[in-house]
This record gives C-alpha cells, sequence and structure tokens, in this order.
C-alpha cells in the first residue's frame, strides 16, 4: 500500500488539494494531511468548506506545528509528499531548509531520503526570487508541477480544469486515473 503526505497550504487554489484527497481517499492507499493555518483560512473563503470535512478524507491528520508527528522523520517510510498548493512562503522555506513547521520539515525529509517531492505552486506572477527557489529545488529533484490549466482535453468546466492538474500530480506517483483524457494518435487528426 502505498503511504503519501498531502500538505495544503495558504496559496490560492486549495480545491486543487481538495479534488486530489478525494480521490485518493477512494483508494487503498493511505494519506498524512497536513493543512497550514492559512490553508484552513483559504479553504474557508475559497470553498465555503469546513476544513474539518477536508481532513476526515485523509487516513491521518497532523497540527503543523507538530514537529513530533511520524512524518516529521526520515525512518518513517512514505512513497513521497505533494504540496497542493504550495504557497511561495512554504517553497522558500524548503528551498532553504528552515523546518519551521511541520509541512517544510515533512518536505525536508523527502528530500534527504530521495523521496519524491512535488510542489504545486500557485502565484502569477513569479519573481526572480520564485523562480531562483522553484529552480533551486528542481536541481534537488523536487518535481515543479505549477498549476497550469491544459487545454488540449478541450476542459468545460472548472472541475474539469482542476482534474486535469490532479491527474498531473497523480501521475507523479504513478497512481492510475481517467482525469484527463491523454495525448494521443486521436488528438492528432
Amino acid at each position: 500500500m502505498k503511504k503519501l503526505v498531502v500538505a495544503i497550504t495558504g496559496s490560492s487554489g486549495v480545491i486543487y488539494g481538495i479534488k486530489l484527497l478525494n480521490y485518493l481517499s477512494q483508494l487503498d492507499l493511505e494519506t498524512h494531511l497536513i493543512i497550514s493555518e492559512w490553508g484552513s483560512n483559504t479553504i474557508k473563503i475559497e470553498t465555503n468548506t469546513d476544513p474539518n470535512i477536508v481532513k476526515s478524507l485523509a487516513t491521518f491528520h497532523y497540527d503543523n506545528k507538530n514537529m513530533a508527528a511520524s512524518i516529521s522523520s526520515g525512518s518513517f517510510k512514505t512513497d513521497g509528499m505533494v504540496i497542493i498548493p504550495c504557497s511561495m512562503k512554504t517553497l522558500s522555506s524548503i528551498a532553504h531548509g528552515q523546518d519551521d513547521n511541520l509541512i517544510s520539515r515533512s518536505a525536508s525529509v523527502c528530500i534527504k531520503e530521495h523521496r519524491r517531492l512535488v510542489i504545486v505552486p500557485r502565484e502569477t506572477p513569479l519573481s526572480t526570487i520564485h523562480l531562483e527557489n522553484m529552480l533551486k529545488l528542481s536541481k534537488m529533484d523536487v518535481i515543479v508541477l505549477p498549476s497550469m490549466p491544459g487545454f488540449y482535453s478541450k476542459p468545460s468546466t472548472i472541475d474539469d480544469l482542476v482534474s486535469h492538474l490532479v491527474g498531473k500530480v497523480l501521475d507523479q506517483f504513478d497512481i492510475p486515473h481517467t482525469m484527463f483524457q491523454r495525448w494521443g494518435y486521436k488528438n492528432r487528426e
């Protein structure tokens, strides 16, 4: 059984994290959820959903201040982590090894243990500082998967756009899905 750490930060786009958790909750997969304080606030602002409902989608959930949580240790084996969405503050904390909360510490564990770490940054426009931090993480084999929609599948709803991005995240962990129509010969006509 796969074990994934999922984090939701205060960046806009929390619907991506909620959609991912909804999908993962239907699989034989163990999820470990961390929601930052601003992640909780953004869930309320952008979705009118109670963060406790989002927490109920995960197998386990942790307070972002709990630095003693199992996922803060490299000896706790996981298949990796996704931060969806990832605020620029969190991205910077990870890039500079701050380990100042459970999200950045768990990401640091993935980096040091050579486990898959996917970050879904959500900011626009990007400053030179943002780009340098993303490049720094990319050089450490962190997958930087910006929340940029694909249009080749001809999305007709916001949910189609969200599903496309969530499908791209699932691909990074080799988790089968039908979130979007894959590019193929049918599309080349």
